[in-house]
């Protein structure tokens, strides 16, 4: 058998995917499971064993640069390479008309939500076979539930990210180590920089490390304010998802806002404490089988002295 998952984007609901994979891998163990992602993503779905090969779209760069031939020319390689070969079944757990749209150009059966369960309904139109699967429950569940449903296999099977981060070079992270996830993907989610200050400087009074890494030029400028305001603080280098999974596993906790980087630490089984300032966890909180706690909601981000607690806690 010949699987392609079809989940582009965004960080989150692609690791939310990733037990997808592993509960086809338990079900089938000789499936070839392929993964089409966008392409500054493609390091998460490598991450997992189960998966064979990781074909990269590049979906939001295209529409950046539409008019340049360029970019037509890689839409018709993508295709090509899509197309070359043959899937016993295509899955879209995204629900997207452009999920839904690249999966069509797969050669197979195409499978996804059916529209009363789909993010965009017209989405349902591109499949062959369509799934009602529940809205209220977790979005890690609703995957899990679609695979299920699609393959034909129980829906109770034990949770597994299933992924394996690249060892670091240098050898493992000291166990003392906390990494502090500040960055986030809108302005409205980010929690107090005074806050993380003080964070990192009553993490430091502990005899633990905060870690604090960045992507962009000014997560890093945030990083370097936090790691400046509490002594002992470190700050990598600017690291790939597959490092930054490494650095993540090597940690002792993770406490991070609504960002990628907090489910990562999930699907790695680092306990981790996710902060919500303008969004609502119930349905795309962190969630694992390790040590996991959402704290605050829309309108009511969580306290510093909450967050302190359960970060005792969690270290205990």
């Amino acid at each position: 058998m010949r699987i392609l998952l079809v989940k582009t984007s965004s960080l989150g609901d692609v690791i939310h995917n990733l037990p997808v994979a592993s509960d086809l891998r338990r079900t089938f163990p000789e499936a070839v499971i392929d993964w089409c992602v966008e392409e500054r993503l493609v390091d998460i779905p490598r991450l997992h064993p189960a998966v064979t090969q990781v074909l990269p779209v590049a979906i939001r760069r295209w529409r950046r640069h539409w008019g340049r031939p360029s970019t037509w020319r890689e839409i018709s390689a993508f295709r090509s390479r899509l197309r070359t070969q043959f899937y016993d079944i295509v899955l879209d757990t995204q629900g997207l008309l452009k999920s839904a749209a690249i999966a069509r150009l797969a050669r197979g059966r195409h499978c996804g939500y059916a529209a009363e369960a789909a993010r965009e309904p017209l989405a349902a139109r591109f499949y062959d076979a369509t799934f009602v699967i529940p809205r209220h429950v977790h979005a890690v569940t609703r995957n899990r539930w679609l695979g299920a449903a699609a393959f034909d296999y129980p829906v109770d099977l034990p949770l597994d990210y299933g992924i394996q981060p690249p060892l670091i070079e240098d050898g493992p992270l000291a166990k003392d180590r906390v990494a502090l996830l500040t960055a986030t993907s809108r302005q409205d989610k980010l929690w107090p920089e005074g806050d993380w200050c003080a964070l990192a400087r009553a993490l430091v009074q502990r005899g633990l490390t905060p870690v604090l890494p960045f992507g962009s030029a000014v997560e890093r400028q945030r990083a370097e304010r936090i790691a400046a305001a509490a002594q002992g603080a470190l700050l990598p280098p600017a690291l790939s998802l597959a490092q930054m999974a490494s650095l993540i596993a090597g940690c002792r906790l993770a406490i991070g806002v609504d960002t990628g980087l907090s489910h990562l630490a999930a699907a790695l089984k680092v306990p981790v404490i996710a902060l919500y300032v303008s969004t609502e966890p119930e349905l795309t909180g962190v969630f694992g089988s390790g040590f996991v706690r959402n704290l605050g909601r829309s309108g009511a981000p969580p306290l510093l002295a909450e967050v302190l607690a359960v970060a005792e806690h969690a270290l205990r």
